[in-house]
């Protein structure tokens, strides 16, 4: 019966994606109030049987009803309570379910947030959020079907992936699929606007809160994803540059773009083309993404479905979304205008090259996470776009990027003095300059990225210190009061930047001064890393709720000195999916992470062993957890939601 309910929900669902898409858009279009007034209700009543679809499978997993087909082959009785829910978006048919129940989310939220707005636009966001609804429903009853039957059910099912079953993926996919799915708020923004002609200061401050909060979600799914894979996957990375990992990391660089680009749009009424090519081209990404996860094409960790016939099915809706969109852009840009003139020294021009540099990084991503696609595709071969060139071409196209990110915030709109720019910014450089030369030496070794690294995330606060000061040099009042005055989104900008520079200082410093070795040892033995002696005690037998698994005994200490007892793990689920789980064991610390994972055991009674330093590979993550509170901070900005003053 509660399957029969969230199938005839998402039914209904469909006829009130094509009521929303529809009816409000024709209604903007000929001026008919009764017609705009739709979206609103249809918006939510979407969201509500969405809802109610999705509450269906969750309960489906939860009681273990194996007359679901896709609960079946996605779980069993065996599995915990918390992995039971998870599974619900783990599978392909779930995860289609929770983007589309996630989408009707954000319709519901800009139809009730929105209520200030003019009614035409309200009508025409909601319109288009439906029609992208309508082929994401379309998609899934026709090919995806969440709660096809199963008679007869049999008595137990297969189960989760085992690498879904652990805590961080019950966040991992939720949250970046809440990033995913809600860049289609500023995309529809964008639409709208291309349709009514109406691109100017209240339409980048309409769509700024909601772009700022897709980027924080889609920040904190990178990064625990991130996460996950550093202590999931036994061989201490925290970017192995997956092709998954990448189509995730695209539609960041351009979110992050396209904050910048309204910030402008707001401020100066420039950038207007470029706001709205960022956001059609942000969402475009986070649909390439969706295909690239859930296609088959890929092969990946991350990647969990392996029907290309339902890939079609996305990529032709993948490219009637593209195509119409940069038709419409293509047929509208010319009438949108540049905005306001700004010298080639001004924040402005700042902002522009970070534009630039940002969508030239995603393009070198996006080309060596599809160069191989396509040569297979083409019989031409295959080969594997790795690290080696990622580092090579990102790095030096981020340096520029970190140093501009210092220098921006003290530069002023529309013309800069650049005289006045070196004497505010001397002092800030100076400084980096000598702590960036110092934090290699105090770690051992120089090295040239290890400097340059640290010198420009020192640059980055030092700097940020300075646009602190001027900014509150000539207001009135105690320091106190003179902060507080300042806008949120300044103080979001500025937490956001420290984000980056703290994260700047992890990757610098892991990439330089890891330490690692494999090793096989027997019980009693020690071996010795960075300082720090792993003494191994031998492996026993543990029994878990649906699994048995290799548990290792380690000592840990430093110079002689006993720190703290590791257990890692190597688990065998008992499931169809026969790959053994590596669980690591891990000291986390402010400076860093020692971290040692099991392997195989040799035929000699020994075990294969890998012990890591990672000297404060943590700061990657408190970067990233930085970066998603400034946003948050910048999208709690009241003016986002003061009501507009009638003429």
């Amino acid at each position: 019966m509660i399957p029969e309910i969230g199938h005839f929900a998402l039914i209904l669902c469909l006829v009130l994606s094509i009521i929303q898409g529809v009816l409000p858009i024709w209604g903007a279009y000929k001026g008919n109030g009764a017609l705009m007034a739709v979206a609103r209700p249809a918006a939510l009543a979407n969201a509500f049987f969405g809802t109610i679809a999705f509450g269906a499978l969750a309960y489906s997993f939860l009681v273990s009803d194996f007359t679901v087909l896709n609960v079946t082959n996605n779980s069993n009785t065996l599995l915990p309570w918390y992995y039971k829910l998870a599974a619900t978006w783990g599978s392909h048919e779930g995860s289609i379910l929770f983007w589309t129940v996630t989408l009707g989310w954000w319709g519901a939220a800009v139809s009730i947030g929105a209520r200030r707005l003019p009614t035409e636009t309200v009508a025409r966001v909601t319109g288009v959020l439906g029609l992208v609804g309508m082929g994401f429903l379309a998609f899934m009853l026709l090919t995806s079907n969440p709660f096809l039957r199963l008679f007869p059910s049999p008595t137990q099912g297969v189960d989760l992936n085992p690498l879904l079953q652990d805590p961080g993926m019950v966040f991992h996919p939720p949250l970046l699929y809440l990033g995913y799915v809600g860049f289609s708020v500023p995309f529809a923004f964008a639409i709208a606007a291309l349709i009514s002609g109406r691109l100017d200061a209240a339409w980048a401050r309409w769509m700024r809160p909601w772009t700022t909060a897709a980027w924080v979600l889609l920040t904190c799914g990178i990064a625990l994803g991130s996460y996950w894979a550093y202590y999931e996957l036994g061989w201490g990375g925290w970017w192995f540059w997956d092709p998954v990992e990448n189509s995730s990391f695209m539609p960041w660089l351009t979110g992050t773009a396209l904050i910048h680009s309204l910030a402008v749009t707001e401020k100066r009424g420039c950038f207007r083309i470029w706001t709205v090519l960022l956001a059609i081209l942000t969402f475009s990404l986070s649909l390439l993404g969706t295909f690239l996860v859930r296609s088959g094409v890929l092969t990946s960790v991350h990647a969990f479905a392996t029907d290309p016939e339902r890939g079609l099915f996305i990529l032709g809706f993948l490219m009637i979304v593209i195509g119409l969109s940069f038709l419409l852009f293509a047929w509208r840009a010319p009438t949108v205008g540049l905005g306001g003139n700004f010298s080639m020294i001004s924040r402005e021009s700042m902002l522009l090259v970070n534009n630039v540099l940002l969508v030239v990084a995603m393009g070198a991503v996006l080309l060596g996470t599809l160069y191989p696609l396509f040569l297979d595709a083409l019989n031409a071969g295959k080969i594997s776009v790795g690290p080696p060139y990622f580092d090579a071409v990102f790095g030096p196209l981020m340096m520029p990027l970190l140093f501009l990110m210092a220098v921006g915030p003290l530069a002023r709109w529309k013309e800069a003095d650049p005289k006045d720019l070196m004497k505010k910014l001397a002092l800030s450089f100076a400084l980096s300059l000598a702590g960036g030369a110092l934090i290699p030496v105090l770690m051992g070794e120089f090295g040239l990225w290890c400097f340059a690294g640290c010198t420009a995330a020192l640059f980055i606060v030092l700097a940020g210190v300075s646009a602190i000061r001027e900014q509150i040099r000539f207001a009135k009042g105690s320091l106190f009061s003179k902060l507080r005055r300042q806008p949120l989104s300044w103080w979001g900008m500025m937490m956001a930047h420290v984000g980056v520079a703290v994260f700047v200082i992890g990757v610098a410093l892991v990439k330089g001064y890891s330490t690692e070795r494999d090793v096989r040892m027997f019980t009693g033995e020690q071996v010795t890393v960075a300082g720090y002696e792993f003494t191994f005690h031998g492996v026993t037998q543990e029994q878990g709720p649906n699994y048995t698994a290799d548990r290792g005994h380690f000592s840990l200490a430093y110079n002689g000195k006993p720190i703290e007892e590791l257990y890692p793990e190597k688990r065998k689920y008992f499931s169809q999916h026969s790959m053994p789980m590596t669980e690591a064991a891990i000291r986390h610390s402010l400076t860093g992470d020692v971290y040692v994972s099991l392997g195989t055991p040799t035929t000699d009674g020994g075990w294969v062993v890998r012990a890591y330093s990672k000297p404060f590979v943590t700061w990657i993550w408190w970067g990233a957890i930085i970066m998603a509170l400034g946003g948050i901070v910048a999208a709690s900005d009241r003016r986002y939601r003061r009501k507009k003053k009638k003429a």
